[in-house]
């Protein structure tokens, strides 16, 4: 196998990281954490065969994204990612993807939160679920069948909810918006429950949540998920599917249109 063009873009990276103009793009969102952030960042590309393949300055410009956020992207911490699938070009393309432990870094950062939780639930575990309230109680586990995940919150103002989904409702949601769900190497494939907790818990704060800055941009960073699928579908679903018969006004009809609403402006009021 030759890997003379993993090799040659590995040193590419390097390059593109000495630039001072990089480097000072990290140290502003990092301060004196740009050093190991961006050694962390070589040392991933390094040794992922998969994320080498994508052009460099691609994945510096994604990992700049969980800098911002100042979010590891260390895998084995589960805060932030760098994926890369395949284009409809067959082009490895890097995504910046958010874990579910940095949805709760973001969140927990805002101060607005008593409680925030995710997690998996086992079989005979649902107590009672109130669909009106969104409550749910659990009990203890019958099994060790995982049957779905629920995440939970409740502000310091009082304001508690929690969602619960099925496996099937997230296997199906997955496939539906995930551009990397199919990937040998994707997340949903070597760790199906983080994805998953992700994915109850975005959804949970997305709807209810009290939406910093920082998680707006989190959210918006991460479309490879379910962002910018789920903005299409609430257009899909909820837009007029009927065409508008619309004909716009013409100069004369618009200045007669304003000259009308200035003389009842200026009428009396009574």
């Amino acid at each position: 196998m030759n890997n003379a063009p993993a090799a040659s873009n590995v040193n590419r990276l390097k390059e593109i990281m000495s630039s001072p103009t990089v480097q000072e793009q990290f140290k502003n969102c990092l301060a004196d954490n740009a050093p190991l952030f961006v050694s962390s960042l070589i040392d991933l590309f390094s040794t992922d065969q998969y994320l080498q393949k994508c052009e460099p300055r691609a994945v510096v410009m994604e990992a700049l994204k969980a800098a911002t956020l100042k979010l590891p992207i260390n895998k084995s911490l589960g805060f932030a990612y760098i994926i890369p699938f395949k284009n409809k070009s067959g082009q490895q393309i890097p995504q910046f993807q958010i874990g579910y432990k940095g949805l709760l870094q973001l969140a927990m950062r805002t101060g607005q939160y008593r409680f925030i939780n995710a997690d998996k639930i086992f079989e005979g575990e649902i107590t009672s679920y109130n669909k009106l309230t969104g409550e749910l109680v659990l009990g203890e586990p019958a099994g060790k069948t995982v049957i779905g995940y629920f995440a939970f919150i409740e502000t310091v103002a009082g304001f508690r909810k929690s969602i619960f989904w099925t496996v099937d409702q997230i296997t199906e949601h997955a496939q539906r918006f995930s551009m990397s769900f199919n990937s040998s190497h994707s997340p949903w494939k070597t760790d199906f429950d983080a994805m998953a907790i992700k994915t109850v818990l975005k959804a949970l704060l997305g709807k209810y949540g009290i939406m910093s800055i920082d998680l707006a941009q989190a959210f918006a960073s991460d479309p490879a998920e379910d962002f910018a699928g789920n903005v299409q579908h609430e257009i899909d679903k909820n837009a007029n599917a009927q065409a508008l018969d619309f004909t716009p006004m013409s100069d004369a009809e618009k200045a007669a249109a304003i000259e009308a609403e200035q003389a009842e402006a200026d009428a009396p009021g009574y």
